[in-house]
């Protein structure tokens, strides 16, 4: 089996129900109606403006108690109640800042950037009203109250958008979607939906194109067939529909999504268009006028120049600290893999880096000696993902190794590579030489950045992973590469380490 063709691990059931039996495919739906499904949202804003008042009040009294009492700052002192005046300014300032829209809560960065905006909004407003009516406003109090206010409106907003990601993990507070594309790009989006639960979309159906509804089948890759491309609004009314999601397809074009959109005005269907170009994201993307159009402008990865060098220094520095700080625990894990059995501390491994340059890769040794040639006799017992050989229980492994593995300890002396420049922090995988072998061209596009000591494939679910996905996640990083994405996987890391998902 080549290593593009090795079957996906997510997939509906074999036996897809049919579209007049579409309730088993999503029990409970079909009843609520689209104003039931959507009541959350007004709840969710409620409970968001809620929440910054909260922190706007709480950073009103911690800054007076540090200005006044903690730094025990000369000059007029407000009465203590002066302070509820700020989360009665700060809630109205964030609604100017537009920060409780549902188009930007709950996904992106866009509503973390509305709070920051709102935060500067309220300085120049503090000001120029002190300018204006001379007033002789603590500036101590502004510079401790605002950025802490500003500190726990962000921190309230990640714990409610967390809190929301556990509620549709469990089935809550989904929008039931329909797929209009060809049954290739339906497919995809599909199973890229059914990865991210979270986001919420519970796909219902699909409608093809006539073209592709000859066979006359019910359902493809698990979904229903609702209809055509024709069909889509009356699919919408019929079962009460939140989300149309169209992709790109040849009997898709202009005139189709604009009579679409038409149509989609009088129900209270959301009309999402997907690009063609998928896991590309963030900054790269820009939607850009021309000639009257509206056109995806898609800027090249930036993977050289400033940004580059910037994450070289990064990268070493925080090595060095890291080796400088772990010493203890590095000697006690050292000590540790000798008492347990025979053979050196660290197990030595020739892996591919950047441009396809090869260098020794060091990790706490976790095997019995001579481990990589019994591999020959566990072959039957693969549990990867058709590429890569893994065990949940190997053999090989031994005592402290299983430890070890658990909580990726073994990986701490990659922080040496790191520091030579062979690595970085964050990054792709480092694989053997026989594992690229079977690459294939998208695969390649990895060596473009030095492989990572971590990365989107350890907090994605790592030996769990299927080689698409596998592949999909190492392109996405290296087409997305950003400090900020970096700092994100760093953060997601310590929440994977410690959970140990994958990890064998």
């Amino acid at each position: 089996m080549s290593a593009t063709s090795v079957p996906r691990a997510r997939r509906r059931s074999a036996a897809p129900p049919s579209v007049d039996g579409w309730e088993l495919f999503a029990p409970g739906i079909r009843g609520e109606g689209t104003a039931a499904r959507r009541a959350w949202r007004s709840r969710y804003v409620r409970q968001s403006a809620i929440l910054d008042a909260a922190a706007a009040a709480i950073a009103g009294f911690a800054g007076y108690y540090l200005w006044f009492v903690v730094f025990a700052a000369y000059g007029p002192r407000p009465p203590l109640w002066a302070v509820l005046v700020f989360p009665v300014v700060w809630v109205p300032v964030m609604l100017v800042a537009r920060a409780y829209e549902e188009r930007f809560l709950w996904i992106g960065v866009e509503e973390y950037r509305r709070v920051l905006n709102a935060a500067v909004l309220v300085l120049a407003l503090v000001a120029t009203v002190s300018w204006g009516l001379r007033l002789d406003v603590a500036r101590g109090l502004v510079v401790v109250t605002l950025p802490l206010a500003t500190l726990l409106t962000v921190s309230g907003r990640l714990a409610h958008r967390h809190w929301l990601r556990r509620a549709r993990q469990r089935g809550e507070h989904l929008q039931t979607t329909i797929l209009v594309g060809s049954r290739e790009t339906v497919a995809a989006l599909d199973e890229q939906l059914q990865r991210t639960p979270e986001q919420g979309y519970k796909v219902i159906g699909c409608c093809l194109p006539s073209r592709e509804r000859s066979t006359g089948a019910d359902a493809f890759n698990g979904l229903p067939v609702l209809g055509g491309v024709t069909d889509v609004v009356d699919v919408v009314h019929r079962f009460e529909v939140d989300t149309v999601a169209v992709l790109p397809g040849p009997e898709i074009h202009g005139s189709v999504l604009r009579r679409l959109g038409w149509q989609l005005e009088d129900t209270d269907a959301e009309l999402l268009l997907a690009p063609a170009v998928t896991d590309v994201v963030g900054p790269r993307v820009h939607i850009r006028p021309v000639a009257g159009l509206p056109l995806l402008h898609m800027e090249r990865p930036e993977l050289t120049g400033v940004r580059r060098w910037t994450k070289e220094l990064v990268d070493r520095s925080a090595a060095a600290m890291g080796l400088l700080l772990l010493s203890p625990v590095l000697l006690a894990i050292a000590v540790a893999v000798c008492l347990d059995s025979r053979g050196p501390v660290f197990f030595r491994q020739e892996r591919v880096g950047r441009c396809g340059e090869t260098f020794t890769m060091l990790k706490f040794r976790s095997m019995v000696q001579g481990a990589p040639k019994l591999v020959e006799d566990l072959t039957r017992a693969d549990e990867g993902n058709g590429v890569l050989f893994k065990m949940r229980h190997d053999p090989r492994v031994t005592r402290v190794g299983r430890t070890l593995r658990r909580y990726s300890l073994d990986e701490l002396p990659q922080l040496i590579n790191v520091l030579r420049g062979d690595m970085s922090l964050v990054g792709p995988r480092p694989p053997l030489a026989k594992e690229v072998e079977k690459y294939g061209l998208d695969m390649h596009r990895r060596f473009l950045v030095k492989p990572g000591l971590t990365g989107l494939w350890q907090v994605s679910g790592r030996s769990d992973l299927s080689w698409d996905d596998s592949v999909r996640i190492d392109v996405r990083y290296v087409e997305n590469w950003s400090l900020t994405f970096d700092v994100m996987i760093l953060w997601k890391t310590v929440g994977a380490v410690l959970r140990g998902s994958g990890a064998y």
